[in-house]
């Protein structure tokens, strides 16, 4: 047998720091082949998840870095009690993402040769010129006047108006419409004014997801809240919806997201990627969504913080495929430490109907 190195045996987790700002945190994880990977946490009291990070670490330190699904249940299965939940998935969902960076930087290829390859040449990225996304305007009481549903129509009608017939709109209810105004908001809508109608309820209920799926003409997306394979299975199973968004941050990582779309494939259910991180963490959705067949449209934004990315996207909407290894992501460190010095807080939402009461947002 001809002698050959394996790079991935002596590598080390040597250190983990985890940086607070503001909604979104990264997470850095060093090893003693001055390997580095970089991760995010999205959508969290950033705070406290940094601190949980930081506890987390003792499962990994010292570990082998690249026994990347070994550590992801670790983790996920460490303590009975705290088991799942946002703040536990979404950080290891950036944790995760670091030690996928420190694989794909150890062997020098980007992340998605190590997911089996590309099984696209570019991603479809909404908003751009021909695909937006629009939505109702804040929160909503239990049915609407005909003004309030007016406006909500006009708004899908102001979208396709931008993108043309050619292009795709999507409404976002965010889980603020209660089942009787979705009904109303249905009723003025043909099948294809939407690529898809998301969140047009708010999790936990599978019942109400059925109900709704009865009134409603066009195609149904949901799954940004919904983390794991756990979760997610009883929706498709359901059948209660046409297009899974799983978040990459939010659903544990790439490790578990790409199970989740192996999932959803087997129900012929397309993913289209929630994604609100920065460019560090959304392209590690985009390394996901570059290496998942079954897959329709990515959501992406610009980012202030320090990350910068390695890909572009063209007139049409389309996103170039991330180069380089790992994440292919060049985090300014300096720049992390100083505004995570700034004392940047988490900002609870206030979602209030009209009479002051709580409402889901």
């Amino acid at each position: 047998m001809a002698e050959y190195e394996d790079k991935g045996s002596q590598i080390r987790v040597t250190n983990l720091e985890a940086f607070p700002m503001g909604e979104k945190a990264y997470v850095k994880i060093e090893t003693n082949m001055d390997v580095t990977g970089w991760g995010e946490i999205n959508n969290m009291e950033t705070q406290v998840t940094c601190e949980l990070a930081r506890s987390l670490s003792e499962l990994i330190m010292n570990e082998n870095p690249t026994r990347i699904e070994h550590h992801w249940q670790r983790m996920y299965r460490a303590h009975r009690n705290i088991r799942g939940g946002g703040l536990m998935v979404h950080t290891i969902s950036a944790i995760d993402m670091a030690l996928w960076d420190i694989a794909g930087k150890l062997w020098g290829v980007p992340v998605y040769r190590l997911l089996g390859g590309p099984c696209r040449d570019k991603i479809w990225k909404y908003p751009s010129p021909k695909a937006i996304k629009t939505g109702g305007g804040g929160t909503k009481s239990f049915a609407g006047t005909p003004d309030e549903i007016a406006n909500m129509v006009q708004r899908i009608h102001d979208a396709r108006e931008k993108v043309g017939s050619d292009g795709a709109v999507m409404y976002d209810a965010h889980s603020c419409m209660p089942p009787p105004v979705v009904k109303q908001f249905a009723g003025h809508l043909k099948a294809d004014d939407l690529l898809f109608l998301e969140e047009a309820w708010v999790p936990g209920n599978i019942e109400v997801m059925r109900r709704v799926r009865e009134f409603v003409p066009v195609p149904l997306a949901t799954g940004e809240r919904d983390r794991t394979i756990w979760e997610v299975r009883e929706i498709l199973e359901a059948q209660v919806i046409d297009i899974l968004q799983p978040d990459v941050g939010h659903g544990g990582g790439i490790t578990q997201v790409k199970k989740v779309a192996a999932l959803a494939e087997a129900h012929h259910v397309p993913i289209a990627p929630h994604c609100t991180m920065s460019y560090l963490g959304l392209t590690a959705s985009f390394h996901l969504s570059a290496s998942v067949p079954f897959f329709l449209i990515h959501e992406a934004y610009d980012s202030r913080l320090p990350a910068h990315k390695t890909w572009e996207m063209d007139d049409e909407g389309y996103v170039s495929l991330p180069e380089g290894p790992g994440l292919g992501v060049e985090v300014d460190e300096a720049k992390v430490i100083e505004i995570s010095k700034k004392g940047s807080r988490f900002n609870w939402p206030n979602a209030r109907l009209a009479d002051g009461s709580v409402a889901d947002y």
